[in-house]
């Protein structure tokens, strides 16, 4: 947990660097996102390290209902997208500065409460209940993501690092999950043999012997997972009988 804990700490002071040196007018640039600016990716971010802190505190559902302006909006729309759209819609228009100190305030509190939690703790999330690793573990990879989609308004290009191994992790992990909501079914254990940004060999490997494996940059296949390239505009290969089924359906997010 202190590992992953500390990969998120790591991932908030990269994202804080792009910010701190921002005037108003840069805040308000189109961002990754499509109709989100800058300000409105951060304070999506404020609201669902929010969510995390209640979660992590066991007062999810009463967070969620308050940022929701009263709809739970990520059942009664029907899809995580909606739910979020609909907080930012809520929300939108603060001045950059308090949304800086918003999602800064945040951080700080996310960082202690989830440094308090028992890894194994199952508490409750958007997608249901999961451990608090994994809780970590998916804001360190919404936080990444959504650090792209800023640097990508700033004109930015960011430097790969091997934090995204805990995120790799989370996109192997979860890969019955998203087949599942696909209502789909896997043929076979699912293998991923990729490269870190270090040339670090990144093996996530099933207990049997797989009848699906993914090659190539651990990276890019955050990058697909996060929905922010489709697996052609990578280098990723894959072997076996759910190869293109997995680049299609594995997602770091949730």
């Amino acid at each position: 947990m202190e590992t992953i804990v500390a990969a998120w700490a790591d991932q908030q002071a990269e994202l804080s660097e792009l910010l701190t040196p921002l005037d108003e007018s840069a805040w308000l640039r189109p961002s990754r996102c499509e109709g989100w600016t800058i300000s409105d990716v951060v304070l999506h971010l404020a609201q669902t390290n929010e969510m995390a802190i209640a979660s992590a505190t066991g007062q999810f559902a009463a967070s969620l209902e308050t940022l929701a302006g009263g709809l739970d909006g990520t059942r009664s729309l029907g899809s995580v997208e909606d739910g979020a759209g609909l907080m930012v819609d809520h929300e939108r228009g603060q001045p950059p500065s308090a949304v800086y100190e918003r999602w800064q305030a945040g951080v700080e509190q996310l960082d202690a409460a989830l440094r308090a939690c028992d890894p194994h703790q199952r508490v409750t999330w958007v997608a249901g209940e999961l451990s608090a690793r994994t809780l970590a573990t998916t804001r360190l990879a919404e936080t990444w993501i959504h650090t792209g989609d800023v640097a990508f308004g700033l004109g930015i290009d960011l430097a790969r690092t091997d934090r995204l191994w805990h995120v790799t992790r989370l996109a192997w992990r979860t890969l019955p999950y998203a087949f599942a909501g696909a209502g789909r079914t896997l043929a076979g254990p699912v293998a991923f043999e990729l490269i870190g940004p270090s040339g670090a060999a990144w093996e996530f490997l099933p207990e049997e012997k797989p009848s699906t494996v993914i090659r190539g940059a651990g990276a890019d296949l955050c990058l697909v997972g996060a929905r922010r390239a489709s697996p052609a505009e990578v280098d990723l290969r894959g072997e076996g009988p759910d190869a293109e089924a997995v680049l299609d359906l594995v997602r770091t997010f949730a």
